[in-house]
């Protein structure tokens, strides 16, 4: 997954957990982490809303 994210084969991915909320917890606590640390995940917001995410402003 990381390949084709660099390679530009695809600009993300649908996580479907098998199991609601344990599955999101697993991904959250365990995938998200690694994935800040490879580069390939946000760590933070530049915006505190979704009006400054899309340059609309206050």
């Amino acid at each position: 997954m990381q390949a084709w994210f660099e390679q530009e084969a695809a600009d993300g991915f649908n996580i479907m957990p098998p199991s609601l909320p344990a599955g999101l917890d697993d991904f959250s606590a365990l995938v998200v982490p690694e994935l800040q640390r490879r580069g390939l995940s946000r760590t933070g917001y530049r915006h505190a809303t979704l009006r400054g995410h899309l340059g609309l402003g206050a």
